[in-house]
């Protein structure tokens, strides 16, 4: 259904942007993404002060608020593969993890976000990261349509409207359909579709509206010390461990002495025997189903 809207109803063109999509997962190893940690902890964190994005909170109506620090991300601490591949991740753990729960917590259904993009400190030098932005965008809407319920625009500066007309050619039609540009920080705009705890920090009038001031404020959602970027990459770690532990065992080559008077009774006891060495090695040790969010920092 995502993708037939995404394609305005047309089923040839939904069938072939879903089995694109499909193929994309596929080469690119997509199902396993969350089992991938960025190591060290210092890469993963110079990631996440550069490429500002954190999950607030949830609407009244349940669905995740994500707050997203456009004017102040510098991209510049890591190369264009790990901010591509935190940005799947990311997405990859909201629909496999946030939107099921919010789903069982608000008793409805919850399949779409909402993005409240911040230009705090916005410059026209921001362009230069408009690959970066190209790539990022064009993952979104290729392979997660449909997402989104609305992008929110906030403390948007003069130069805002000169980035917005490079911008705005690069995205679908009905990505830009769910754009508004809000006054000021928001807050008023924002409070009648959720409550002030569910507020992005930059949003809310007794702060400064900077994303900057409050990097290291414990409600600040950008930070990797936020609970969301805490089990966030707790949950990656733990897949990844699940994942090395379900991987066969290389065993090599397998030498077996055979007395010269063995008759077929005896080879096959002896064979028998030294199979059941190997019996354990395919068995999975840890299940997925008791998986568990840790909040464990260490």
């Amino acid at each position: 259904m995502r993708f037939l809207k995404a394609r305005e109803g047309d089923v040839t063109k939904a069938h072939k942007m879903l089995v694109d999509c499909l193929k994309w997962r596929v080469e690119n190893d997509i199902d396993n993404m969350l089992a991938k940690p960025v190591v060290p902890v210092e890469r993963y964190r110079a990631i996440r002060d550069s490429q500002l994005i954190g999950l607030s909170g949830y609407s009244y109506e349940g669905n995740p608020v994500f707050a997203v620090g456009v004017g102040l991300s510098t991209f510049d601490q890591a190369s264009v593969h790990y901010y591509v591949q935190s940005h799947i991740q990311i997405n990859e753990y909201r629909d496999r993890v946030i939107l099921p729960a919010a789903t069982k917590k608000y008793g409805r259904h919850v399949s779409k976000c909402i993005k409240v993009l911040d230009m705090t400190g916005l410059k026209l030098s921001a362009l230069n990261h408009i690959k970066l932005m190209t790539i990022i965008s064009s993952i979104d809407d290729l392979n997660y349509p449909e997402k989104t319920l609305t992008y929110y625009i906030v403390n948007a500066p003069y130069v805002f409207s000169a980035c917005w007309k490079v911008v705005k050619p690069l995205l679908q039609e009905r990505t830009r359909m769910k754009v508004q540009v809000l006054s000021g920080c928001g807050q008023d705009d924002l409070l009648k579709i959720m409550d002030y705890s569910s507020l992005p920090h930059f949003c809310r009038k007794r702060s400064s509206g900077s994303s900057k001031d409050l990097n290291n404020n414990s409600d600040n959602c950008f930070s990797l010390d936020h609970p969301f970027h805490q089990q966030l990459y707790n949950y990656i770690k733990q897949q990844s461990l699940v994942r090395q532990q379900a991987e066969p065992q290389k065993q090599g080559s397998v030498h077996v002495t055979l007395p010269e008077d063995a008759n077929e009774e005896d080879i096959a006891k002896i064979l028998e025997s030294e199979l059941q060495k190997f019996d354990n090695l395919g068995r999975c040790p840890e299940s997925l189903k008791d998986l568990r969010i840790s909040d464990d920092r260490n």
